[in-house]
């Protein structure tokens, strides 16, 4: 070994390390995700500090607890039974938007993601958030709706009748939210609009290619996607058939887990891992693509959850190699441009800025892609937007569980969109999609707020 390797040993001789009798130790009977993760990923940050300006949360704060170095060395310190997992650790971990900047800035190529999701799933397992209320919500949603998708889209149904028979209308015209308390009338306000028709409504299971076939695939539908932006996986099945691609789309798809994977239930995203690699068997298509940033990202990774099952560890390798995001896997096969009328070609450009998903940029790589098609779209002038990006404060379920951060990210964001003069921006997440359209909304502003594949499935439509 020579002198530059790191030592993988878990307990240093300096000053800063506490005697050994001081040191805590770990609960009996309990697994410590953070103990058992590769020792060479926890020690691999060299606190260069150059993830610091590409932190949301730092920059906001100036704290360097609330920095990725800073999260690290509190790992690393429970790693090493220099500190015992408390609650101010279990705040700090959810305080961390996950948006994985720092990967992208780091010269060291630290594993934020996999210290990121350790260090969630040791908070989960030590217990040191519990509460009533909290163990109420995180029952209700991670271990029971997002389990079936059945479910999920049962609440859809009623908060859609609930929108299309007036009542959201009424209830917030007669200020009776005003009886609530401030949070709720915050959550009341960023409910989303439910589609008329789910995937399942609007997409056949089989849909052959348009002309020539030259790949088969599999359409994922998603779990917020179905509900909101059913009509973005209808825009994707279409934009995939007409560039050679029969689109196989199973109806009652599951969750992809990255919701359970990122909030410390691993066990829960090992089982829809499985689930879905049993509905979408890898070996049976080119590709299994999905249209949602974030979920993707996740995706990608199912042999990490898997890794150690000998019935699915195979499958699940396959898997992560054919698992394409639509941009990705649109520009690789290479399409068919959209043509403009000739009756259309006196129209002035409408003006479009592009918003980057942090796990679609930071986590999946995946950041040309998306421009190459928005600049094949005729008729349409692609302007740079600053920071594009830094985080919007969706980050999941971040802008409910961290409402006040959440809204400082999502005014910067709408402060550099308004700086283009763009009147449409586009954006591959739904995360983001949703929550630039509240924020948009909440200003009177009469943006749009497109996915990418919506703009070019209307160009091939012309």
């Amino acid at each position: 070994m020579d002198s530059f390797t790191p030592s993988t040993s878990r307990h240093h001789s300096d000053a800063s390390s506490p005697p050994e009798d001081s040191r805590a130790h770990q609960p009996p009977g309990r697994v410590s995700f953070l103990k058992n993760l590769d020792y060479s990923v926890v020690q691999q940050c060299m606190h260069c500090g150059l993830c610091l300006a590409t932190c949301p949360t730092y920059t906001a704060t100036k704290v360097e607890r609330h920095s990725p170095r800073g999260r690290i060395s509190l790992m690393r310190s429970i790693a090493d039974d220099r500190l015992k997992v408390s609650r101010t650790f279990g705040e700090e971990m959810y305080f961390c938007l996950g948006c994985l900047a720092c990967v992208t800035a780091c010269p060291a190529g630290v594993n934020y993601a996999e210290l990121f999701e350790h260090a969630r799933a040791e908070v989960e397992a030590s217990g040191v958030l519990a509460n009533p209320s909290r163990n109420l919500i995180r029952y209700f949603a991670i271990r029971w709706l997002f389990m079936d998708h059945s479910r999920l889209q049962l609440l859809g149904a009623g908060l859609r009748l609930y929108q299309q028979l007036g009542f959201q209308t009424l209830v917030r015209w007669s200020g009776v939210l005003r009886l609530f308390p401030k949070r709720l009338q915050e959550l009341e306000s960023i409910t989303p609009d439910i589609q008329p028709d789910f995937s399942d409504d609007l997409i056949a299971p089989v849909l052959p290619a348009r002309g020539v076939r030259r790949f088969r695939v599999a359409m994922l539908t998603g779990c917020a996607q179905d509900l909101i932006f059913s009509n973005i996986n209808l825009d994707t099945v279409e934009v995939l058939t007409r560039n050679g691609c029969d689109v196989i789309t199973p109806p009652s798809q599951h969750c992809c887990g990255s919701l359970h994977a990122h909030n410390g239930e691993w066990d829960l995203a090992a089982k829809l891992a499985r689930k879905q690699i049993d509905q979408f068997p890898p070996e049976n298509f080119d590709a299994i693509i999905t249209n949602a940033g974030g979920c993707g990202s996740h995706l990608k990774h199912y042999s990490k959850f898997l890794g150690n099952d000998p019935a699915y560890r195979d499958r699940a390798r396959l898997w992560d190699q054919k698992v394409k995001d639509i941009h990705e896997w649109l520009v690789q096969i290479g399409i068919e441009p959209p043509t403009r009328e000739k009756s259309n070609s006196g129209e002035s450009p409408r003006v479009v800025t592009y918003h980057e998903s942090c796990h679609l940029a930071h986590g999946q790589k995946i950041t040309s892609q998306p421009r190459k098609i928005l600049q094949m779209i005729p008729g349409l002038k692609i302007v740079d937007l600053p920071e594009s990006s830094w985080c919007c404060g969706s980050a999941g379920v971040y802008n409910i569980v961290q409402p006040e951060m959440a809204g400082q990210l999502l005014d910067r964001k709408l402060s550099h969109i308004r700086s283009t003069g763009a009147d449409t921006v586009a954006t591959g997440n739904p995360g983001c999609l949703l929550q630039l359209v509240n924020g948009a909304r909440q200003q009177g502003w009469s943006l749009r707020v497109v996915h990418p594949v919506t703009l070019l499935a209307e160009a091939y439509r012309r």
